[in-house]
């Protein structure tokens, strides 16, 4: 079609076709982001396959020097060696690639430090990869790469060759099969064909990481070497009694004879064990402090030092006492308070007791006695004179027999109308026991009353007394006697008690 001779016309047709073709050629930005998104995490794979073929070559180097292993690492670690020698050739190559196709596509470095180019570019990649012929040479050196690798020795060939994680094989296409070149960087965006070069970095990371794991595996399994050293310094204890002894231990927290650490303690040098730790033991008579020194070397070689003061506090020796929460008097049947009092702590005071049983643990401790007399307690602070004492042992007072309010004399009405009887502690005595009737004799006699009655009751109800009781009146007496109770001591027979009524 002829375009018109007007030249308006043949402008607004011409801008036509170039904004045609640029729509055409137009990336997408969601399209660039998913490239970015995958760049990224590429990067992180090969980092992390850094790190683990990092751990295998720091094992291989300290195989060598192992008695055990030394004669297999001879072989295979300079294999390994080898490796990475050619994985990071390579791998400096594509990098080198990058900075040239960011170039290409307008590389500024802004004041930040940041990079900014035309990441949708899509004459950069063909540019550098096909007018430049670097995509022919990037194929070049993978495949020598590849050939290099699986000659290093005789057996990898037949253990890799068909596995072998990097492939410069032609491109399959919906279009039919591309080569090298076409398939990967023709007309492709600049952060496409960044993300493809990544590609081919981690490849290569794999392909080192598998042949350095086969190395290894010839001789034996992963040691981790410990590359991170941190003094140590510690005491058996911050408070002592004098003519204790205080232990100090210093060393590098990771034990390793690499540190080579050189140990003064309060001035004395003092030489590290196999553990790479210096102990050192002396006696001490009053408070003060340990000055310790650790002079060592961190894993690059480098020399530091440490310094630290410990203080410590020497107690002084003083009486161990008891004292009896209640009274001084263990009594039978009970669990007797007692609190102890040592200048050393309880974890180094001993406790024992002769005519008692002295319960629980710490300070606060309970004493039990079984038969009237004396007993003793021996407390026995470490490193200071024992301390013994004799205490008396008596039976529980006798609880006093009770109705009502327990007067002798009480109206007749009042004794009609109880229910119960009890044996009850005197209000003086400090502890909280309890006592509650078995049985006992009770008698009737005096008004309404001919002869004197005799019954009894097995407890503490009065309700067998019901008939006896209605009788009563003023002048009569009601008197209960061989009564017997029960306690914390056993069963016990205490007085009787007699009730005139009015």
């Amino acid at each position: 079609m002829a375009l018109p001779r007007e030249p308006r016309q043949k402008m607004i047709n011409i801008m036509y076709l170039v904004l045609t073709a640029i729509l055409a050629l137009n990336v997408s930005a969601e399209i660039l982001e998913a490239f970015k998104t995958v760049d990224k995490s590429l990067q992180v794979s090969s980092k992390n396959l850094t790190n683990a073929n990092t751990t295998l070559y720091e094992s291989l180097a300290s195989k060598l020097n192992d008695d055990k292993y030394k004669d297999q690492a001879r072989k295979w670690q300079p294999k390994a060696e080898q490796a990475k020698n050619l994985s990071a050739d390579i791998i400096k190559y594509m990098e080198d690639l990058k900075v040239s196709l960011k170039k290409n596509a307008g590389l500024t470095i802004k004041a930040d430090g940041s990079e900014s180019f035309k990441e949708d570019n899509l004459e950069a990649s063909t540019r550098l990869f096909e007018k430049d012929k670097k995509g022919e040479e990037l194929k070049q050196k993978l495949d020598a790469y590849k050939v290099a690798m699986l000659a290093i020795d005789s057996s990898f060939a037949g253990q890799f060759a068909n596995n072998f994680p990097v492939n410069t094989e032609p491109v399959q296409t919906k279009t039919g099969v591309k080569d090298f070149t076409l398939g990967y960087f023709h007309m492709t965006p600049t952060v496409a064909a960044l993300t493809m070069l990544s590609k081919f970095q981690n490849n290569v990371k794999n392909a080192e990481n598998l042949i350095v794991s086969y190395c290894h595996s010839k001789i034996g399994s992963v040691e981790y070497v410990y590359n991170q050293f941190k003094p140590i310094i510690g005491t058996s204890s911050t408070y002592l009694m004098p003519g204790e002894d205080m232990t100090v231990t210093a060393g590098i927290g990771s034990f390793s004879t690499a540190a080579s650490p050189i140990i003064t303690i309060n001035g004395v040098s003092k030489p590290a064990d196999e553990n790479g730790v210096a102990v050192n033991t002396f006696k001490v008579s009053g408070s003060g402090s340990i000055h310790v020194k650790i002079n060592y070397k961190k894993p690059d070689g480098t020399s530091d030092m440490v310094e630290k003061d410990i203080p410590y506090t020497v107690g002084q020796p003083s009486s161990a006492a008891v004292s009896l929460d209640k009274m001084d008097v263990f009594y039978i049947g009970l669990e007797n308070p007692i609190t102890i009092a040592s200048p050393t702590g309880m974890e180094q005071t001993g406790v024992s007791g002769t005519g008692c049983t002295i319960n629980g643990s710490g300070p606060k401790r309970t004493v039990s006695v079984t038969a009237p007399g004396t007993c003793s307690i021996t407390i026995t602070p470490k490193g200071s004179t024992p301390y013994n004492h004799s205490y008396r042992i008596k039976r529980i007072p006798e609880p006093s027999f009770m109705v009502g309010s327990g007067k002798a004399r009480m109206p007749s009405v009042d004794m009609k109308s109880q229910q119960f009887c009890r044996a009850d502690m005197g209000p003086d005595f400090i502890y909280d026991v309890h006592y509650t009737v078995v049985s006992a004799t009770v008698y009737f006699s005096g008004a309404n009353f001919n002869n004197v009655v005799t019954t009894s009751i097995t407890g503490n109800s009065l309700a067998p007394l019901g008939q006896y009781l209605q009788r009563c009146g003023p002048g009569s007496v009601v008197s209960f006697d061989n009564i017997k109770v029960s306690g914390p001591d056993g069963i016990r027979v205490i007085d009787g008690k007699s009730f005139a009524l009015y």
